[in-house]
């Protein structure tokens, strides 16, 4: 395996995660228990979310989150619009709950879907909008939110990269009808695997508890299955990892944000060349990782990629369009040029990590070979 000076993410398990672990051990029981009732109840306190329900990852949460919609009245074909610039399980999970992704080009300056496209896309088969806060920074959540009243459509918000992002004071995931979050290992918050789903509707979180838990009525053991539901549950080794993530938040993301200002600062002088992420008007993003786009349309990422691979530097694509950049996709019948922001941003864009290991040296070793490419 390579050797990385500058990892995309990284875990440590310090000594409040191990005596969670040994907790949970010595219960002889390491499937749902204490460890995910705490980080649940820990999670929803620390952000102000109503309630918060623990998955075993970010894409159950999401294929548990789109199973509620065919309990209000979605029925399988239906569609959920999406943008396509995303990691693969925000399609994904719409698809394995029954429904088709709609995809709905990007903003190349904010990574976002572009709300002046969403009201086009909407037809009588629409039954919700995902949005997804890319790299940490949210998306136009107003302007969603007025399109979707005015259709009677939920939002469900795509949190996996957020973790702690704000748009105008109100946290993310507070904004639509659901919210997901995922635990993987670059994430601010770290559960080795895991997910998340939030949200204020007592309705939808007695659904979503259910469909976790194979159907089962109110999560009890008993078998009396109401629905279709599967083996989505968190166990109690990965809870108790999180919930020392879940207590470490707040180090973890003012050291990822003094990395990414840093960058910012270091690479400002280089945007004749790079488009960079930064605040927006009343934004504070998540500090997910660092995302870098060529300005020059016409040229491609490889050469800068395969330069900082070169020097230790682990880098990912900018994921590119789902629907026409990704063969798994392809049964969908999109055709390139259909997503021209998305796809231009797939073949101009990377990101690499900025975790909360990594040292001010690191950083700066990451500035100067950017700067030494360009140079």
């Amino acid at each position: 395996m390579k050797q990385y000076r500058i990892t995309f993410g990284h875990i440590q398990v310090g000594e409040l995660g191990r005596t969670y672990l040994d907790e949970a051990l010595n219960r002889n029981w390491v499937s749902e228990g204490p460890n995910v009732k705490a980080f649940e109840a820990g999670f929803a306190g620390r952000f102000g979310y109503g309630q918060a329900i623990a998955t075993s990852s970010g894409t159950d949460a999401g294929i548990v989150a789109y199973c509620s919609l065919l309990e209000l009245g979605a029925r399988r074909g239906d569609e959920v619009i999406t943008p396509a610039l995303a990691f693969t399980a925000t399609a994904n999970c719409i698809l394995a709950a029954g429904l088709v992704p709609k995809f709905v080009d990007v903003e190349l300056e904010t990574l976002n879907i572009d709300p002046s496209l969403v009201e086009s896309a909407i037809t009588s088969k629409t039954r919700a909008i995902q949005v997804v806060h890319t790299m940490g920074k949210p998306c136009k959540m107003h302007e969603i939110l007025e399109i979707a009243r005015r259709h009677n459509l939920p939002v469900i918000e795509d949190c996996c990269e957020a973790h702690g992002a704000s748009l105008g004071g109100r946290i993310v995931g507070s904004f639509g009808s659901l919210g997901l979050f995922s635990f993987y290992a670059a994430h601010l918050i770290c559960s080795g695997e895991g997910g998340m789903i939030v949200t204020s509707d007592e309705h939808l979180a007695t659904l979503c508890r259910s469909i976790r838990t194979h159907g089962r009525r109110g999560g009890h053991l008993y078998f009396h299955f109401d629905r279709v539901g599967f083996n989505s549950k968190m166990n109690d080794l990965e809870a108790a990892i999180g919930r020392e993530g879940l207590e470490m938040f707040d180090w973890t993301f003012n050291t990822r944000r003094r990395h990414l200002l840093r960058l910012l600062d270091m690479l400002s002088p280089l945007q004749g060349h790079l488009i960079l992420y930064s605040d927006g008007r009343d934004e504070v993003i998540s500090p997910h990782a660092f995302a870098l786009v060529i300005r020059d349309k016409n040229n491609s990422v490889e050469g800068l990629y395969r330069y900082l691979e070169d020097r230790g530097i682990q880098c990912k694509t900018l994921f590119g369009s789902l629907p026409t950049q990704h063969k798994a996709f392809v049964f969908l019948g999109y055709k390139e040029g259909d997503f021209p922001v998305a796809e231009r941003i797939g073949q101009t864009g990377l990101h690499f990590g900025i975790h909360q290991y990594l040292t001010d040296e690191d950083i700066d070793y990451a500035a100067e070979s950017i700067r030494a490419y360009f140079a």
